[in-house]
């Protein structure tokens, strides 16, 4: 079983920037696809990033290129999402996601992964 434990999120100005951690535990990451997602209050959960273990290969939504960027240290089995530029637009709680199918297959469907962390609270605000 794999465990995900989010740090990093806070409270941000308009145009600042966070780096989000997720740890992972629990289990052999090699052949994992690694995933960011984000939810809003009143909103479905969406896509934000995603990142194989093997390569990597990376993935970013629409709304995030430009902005944000994955990345992650094997040697800490962690995964990394830098965002720059931050609007109100991207407040919301993010997630950790880990997809133990994924291969070299990068998913954007939050049902495709089956284990999650906690989620942590990213607020843009002056």
């Amino acid at each position: 079983q794999a465990q995900l434990v989010e740090s990093g999120g806070g409270l941000v100005q308009p145009g600042g920037s966070l780096r989000l951690s997720c740890q992972a535990s629990g289990s052999t990451f090699s052949a994992f696809g690694m995933g960011w997602f984000r939810q809003a209050p009143g909103k479905e959960r969406e896509f934000v990033a995603a990142i194989t273990w093997r390569g990597p290969r990376t993935t970013l939504a629409d709304s995030v290129k430009g902005r944000f960027a994955i990345s992650k240290d094997t040697a800490k089995n962690t995964v990394y999402l830098q965002m720059n530029s931050l609007g109100p637009e991207d407040t919301a709680v993010y997630y950790c996601a880990a997809d133990r199918k994924a291969g070299w297959i990068l998913r954007r469907t939050p049902g495709d992964y089956e284990y999650w962390g906690q989620g942590t609270q990213v607020t843009v605000s002056s």
